[in-house]
């Protein structure tokens, strides 16, 4: 298999690859041991010419009239985004949304553990939640450092964004999951994800109200 770390990959293809994976699993879980680009590229209406460029990148190839074979195609996908190894977090705000995270257990599937949180409320500090403890946020630099945490992430509320994200820098963390509405400003050589649920709602509000429109000239013919 190709080095992960050097290969050149469109963001596109990268986003495209957990899909691929989902699809992959699902097949694998029939107990089928293969699958082909084609079947990829129906589950999830794309083109299968666009399936196999992506899967090229992982560096193996399918069979003619054949496929992947699925083990071969799972470890691949998982080996490439770094699922296969388990990358611990921090969670930065332990609110509504941080708390929902916390107990989402799905991220362990992609190899994302939280093994702490992190707030300013006396609420929060010092409880465990779903088996998380959680710190105050001035322990954030210590405890960063001394379990060479590299990934954290943000569900602050907005207005504390940008400060926070600021701390968690300072702190040595150098990949942040930005759950909040705000575009951090932070030095070129931070990672930063942004998490827009604003974005995904207007698009899912505006598909919606095509669709009802569209139901209502159907009806009204």
């Amino acid at each position: 298999m190709k080095d992960k770390t050097v290969i050149k990959v469109s963001m596109p293809t990268i986003r495209r690859l957990p899909q691929y994976l989902q699809v992959v699993k699902k097949y694998h879980n029939k107990r089928d041991e293969t699958i082909s680009s084609t079947v990829i590229a129906a589950e999830l209406g794309l083109e299968a010419i666009q399936v196999r460029k992506d899967i090229e990148v992982l560096g193996i190839k399918g069979q003619p009239r054949v496929g992947y074979k699925l083990i071969e195609l799972i470890a691949a996908i998982e080996s490439f985004l770094n699922w296969d190894n388990d990358n611990e977090a921090f969670i930065i705000g332990v609110g509504h949304l941080g708390r929902a995270l916390m107990g989402y257990r799905g991220f362990e599937s992609y190899g994302l553990k939280i093994i702490a949180g992190f707030d300013i409320d006396p609420l929060w500090i010092g409880s465990q939640i779903n088996g998380v403890e959680v710190f105050h946020i001035d322990k954030l630099g210590e405890l960063t450092r001394r379990m060479n945490i590299h990934i954290g992430v943000l569900a602050v509320p907005q207005k504390a964004a940008q400060k926070v994200a600021e701390c968690m820098v300072e702190s040595g963390i150098v990949g942040i999951w930005n759950f909040t509405p705000v575009n951090l400003n932070l030095p070129d050589n931070v990672i930063v994800e942004r998490v827009d649920l604003a974005a995904s709602l207007a698009v899912l509000s505006r598909k919606t109200s095509k669709l009802l429109k569209q139901r209502a000239i159907e009806l009204e013919q």
